[in-house]
């Protein structure tokens, strides 16, 4: 028995339930894969199942056409040819037990773990078995960091934020010397910099100015793209990762003015924004200073509850932050109270980002931060900024 799999037995027994069963077909679970250390020898076609028992061995069911798809893993493998025999191997798998964690989510609430479909599921529970979500599960394999991948996000958001300081110089350098520039050419302009410094990135990064900064999802196209002048407001989201293998990302977004001085309302905005983060960060810190308890629902209502006294709930529309792992959008608990109840705990040796937003008509305000959890404190991992970042002095 391997450390991974007595690893895997102690997790599932703290967590109370018989054992965790992973399923998968044609590699639509990724989750399972990275978690169970396991390659397997060809693209699997037909379906497998790997039962990890709280105690005992763990066990397996293949298909005869892939008989050795699971031979990379410890345990005996039962064999099924016919959607009787699967039926019966299921059962004969499952014997013995009443609860098992799947890669299922309640109602969809954690979309990053729902890799089980829901007739599966039904098929698992006609056993009379109860199927719990593996969230928390996944969440302890698949989101605590290394100390080389802890090393690895901090030397990437060193240079990340190098990266995104060129970037609004430059902006202040074509305008002063008036060439004219854009969101397009300053998206080229980053991209052309990660690419320099060795960083990846799976798309983006976000320029927008004006109202564009309104969507929090823009990304500038040929077409779409606007020209930067003076008087803007600029909005930049840069995310990248070391190019090394298990390299985890950083997350950043700052905003800009070009001009001496951005308009009032901006700045109350940015403000409101700050204090929400802020607010978000302290209570993080905190309860990890504390050794309290901590989910991830309760730091998106730090940042919303602040941001709706200020009478702009409405348009504050998305979570306040995501986990961050060797994906950008990470399988950790996210800071989520709207798009989803995010009821998973924050746990030591995961990061995640801390973004709120407000989005009005005419102008965007998002500041974006990266917090790290160890054991005794939570750390944010790079700059953090204080005020606009005035792009183009008179």
């Amino acid at each position: 028995m391997t450390a991974r799999i007595a690893e895997i037995q102690a997790a599932v027994s703290a967590e109370g339930f018989d054992g965790w069963l992973f399923m998968d077909h044609h590699r639509r679970d990724p989750l399972a894969y990275r978690i169970l250390n396991f390659e397997p020898p060809r693209i699997p076609t037909r379906r497998w199942y790997y039962l990890i028992p709280a105690k005992g061995e763990p066990r397996g069911l293949v298909h005869r056409v892939e008989a050795t798809m699971l031979d990379a893993l410890p345990g005996d493998k039962l064999v099924y040819s016919s959607w009787r025999s699967h039926r019966e191997g299921l059962a004969r798998l499952l014997a013995g037990l009443r609860t098992v964690a799947m890669q299922y989510s309640p109602d969809c609430a954690i979309p990053y773990v729902a890799m089980v479909d829901a007739g599966t599921v039904e098929l698992v529970r006609s056993f009379g078995i109860q199927v719990s979500s593996s969230a928390d599960l996944v969440q302890y394999f698949e989101a605590r960091w290394t100390d080389e991948q802890l090393e690895c996000h901090l030397e990437a958001g060193r240079r990340v934020d190098a990266i995104r300081r060129e970037a609004f110089r430059h902006i202040a350098a074509e305008l002063q010397a008036g060439r004219r520039t854009s969101e397009w050419a300053i998206k080229h302009f980053i991209l052309e910099a990660f690419q320099r410094e060795r960083l990846l990135t799976d798309h983006g990064p976000i320029v927008a100015v004006n109202d564009n900064s309104a969507n929090p999802h823009y990304e500038p196209s040929p077409e779409s793209s606007r020209e930067i002048r003076s008087g803007d407001w600029v909005l930049i989201d840069l995310w990248a990762k070391l190019d090394r293998p298990e390299a985890v990302y950083y997350d950043s977004t700052w905003v800009g003015y070009c001009g001496a001085q951005a308009p009032w309302e901006i700045i109350r905005v940015f403000d409101i924004v700050r204090e929400a983060r802020d607010r978000a960060i302290r209570l993080v810190q905190d309860a990890v200073r504390r050794r309290q308890t901590l989910r991830g629902f309760e730091v998106d209502d730090a940042a919303r509850d602040y941001i709706r006294e200020q009478g702009l709930a409405e348009r504050f529309i998305h979570r306040t932050g995501h986990s961050i792992g060797r994906d950008v959008h990470g399988a950790g608990a996210n800071m989520d109270n709207l798009e989803t109840h995010d009821e998973r705990r924050i746990i030591p040796r995961t990061g995640f980002s801390i973004e709120p937003g407000i989005y009005l008509d005419k102008f965007g305000v998002r500041s974006e931060v990266n917090v790290f959890v160890g054991d005794e404190e939570a750390v944010v991992t790079g700059e953090i900024q204080q005020a606009p970042v005035t792009i183009l002095r008179p």
